[in-house]
């Protein structure tokens, strides 16, 4: 079977990525051909506050990826988040159309539909609705109604909503560049796609994407997304607080941070052995001169406090929730702040559940290159979108049309399938 080709775009605080794969249906892989990621610019806590400088930087991306995959991008989808993304869970129900009969697909879109129907400002879209469980007749914990037997069918759904403002400049940029929109993804559920197992969906499991200006939160209980949402707080405020500690520019203090959480063994050793020259500015190429600070002070002074903050914020977040007794598979953490170090320790003393960091690795092809919690959310949006557009053919299929139904509804099925094939 031919090869189809799909692509995700990750518009993020501190880089701007790009990737491009292959997904075969024989295998159910996407094999990676294209990618890159530059720094981001116009971006702050996820939002767009300079359309010119995000559309120069994802163009430079996008080339760069084509060159690669050889192939040109025309359409792609695109990751969201931040502190506009909001959610809530709906209750929807219908009457099945053919109660003699079976629920049939029509059903299922209907019941949806009727869930999606919330109140809704005009400056919110909804961007998300999945389904948690079905309920057919009074029996919940259903996960496919299709091909049941009864009369009412009730669904409990998950819709997560973003800001119209910024989902037009994400559309404008992309116009701007010729590329097709096939959907705004939040990254915490990109991530997830990414980053997560089945058995910890299950259990029960929270997804925390610690990005550089935001952390975006995706919860699962019994297998379903039921809590998503934003903090507008990331691993950019750790090298902030390193550059206003030891009076450096924010670069240098990147770079002591990532020299930091790359050599957490080198690093320990030299905290016990009390050496003091563990932070050499020529070693880091760091222009500035270094204060007499070890690493220890550095650590547990400057970056150990905003860690701490970070895990209360989204403590807090899980509380608010109202599923953090129901989630005994933890958190995983993953994003670009994930690898700092002290974030797995610190965070299980605060929020004392089981912490494991999250690395994508369900792709073939050039794997080396996202092979990062940097990029999850960007390897997920690929798996997720591919879904998406599976879910859509099947809906549809010609073929579905005729199924399961009955002399009272033949002609309006009829009805309908012409109207399929015309123009």
């Amino acid at each position: 079977m031919a090869e189809a080709l799909i692509c995700g775009i990750d518009i993020g605080s501190t880089k701007i990525a790009t990737l491009v794969g292959m997904f075969s249906a024989d295998t159910d892989e996407i094999r990676i051909i294209g990618f890159n990621s530059s720094p981001s610019r116009g971006v702050k806590k996820g939002l767009i506050v300079d359309i010119d400088q995000v559309t120069a930087a994802l163009e430079a991306s996008i080339e760069k990826a084509e060159r690669m995959a050889g192939h040109q991008i025309k359409e792609a989808f695109v990751t969201v988040g931040g502190p506009h993304i909001s959610s809530q869970n709906s209750h929807g129900i219908v009457a099945v159309a053919n109660p003699q009969f079976e629920v049939v697909e029509e059903d299922v879109r209907r019941v949806i539909d009727a869930a999606r129907a919330i109140s809704l400002s005009n400056t919110r879209r909804i961007i998300e609705v999945t389904p948690r469980e079905y309920s057919v007749d009074g029996q919940g914990g259903i996960n496919n109604p299709i091909g049941m037997s009864g009369v009412r069918l009730e669904v409990d759904t998950h819709i997560i909503t973003a800001s119209t403002t910024n989902l037009k400049n994400i559309d404008k940029v992309l116009n701007d560049l010729g590329i097709g929109n096939l959907g705004h993804i939040f990254a915490g559920v990109a991530s997830a796609q990414a980053v997560l197992t089945d058995t910890e969906k299950d259990l029960g499991v929270a997804l925390v994407d610690i990005g550089g200006g935001k952390i975006d939160i995706s919860i699962y209980v019994e297998g379903a997304l039921s809590h998503s949402a934003s903090i507008p707080i990331g691993a950019r405020h750790i090298s902030n607080d390193i550059a206003v500690g030891l009076r450096i520019s924010l670069d240098s203090a990147e770079k002591i941070k990532l020299y930091l959480s790359n050599n957490k063994a080198k690093i320990e050793e030299g905290m016990k052995n009390k050496e003091k020259n563990v932070l050499d500015a020529s070693k880091l190429h760091i222009p500035e001169k270094l204060p007499d600070a070890t690493a220890k002070e550095v650590i547990e002074g400057i970056i150990a406090p905003r860690i701490e903050e970070i895990y209360s914020y989204i403590k807090e977040e899980l509380s608010n929730s109202g599923y953090e007794k129901q989630i005994p598979s933890g958190i995983v953490i993953t994003g670009g702040g994930a690898l700092t170090t002290g974030m797995v320790e610190l965070g299980k003393r605060i929020v004392r559940l089981p912490i494991r960091v999250g690395t994508p690795e369900r792709a073939s092809g050039l794997v080396d290159e996202v092979k990062d919690p940097m990029y999850s959310a960007l390897l997920g949006i690929l798996y997720y979108g591919n879904n998406m557009m599976h879910d859509d053919k099947d809906y549809k299929d010609f073929n579905s049309v005729l199924k399961n139904f009955s002399m009272n509804d033949i002609i309006a099925k009829s009805k309908k399938l012409v109207k399929q094939f015309l123009p």
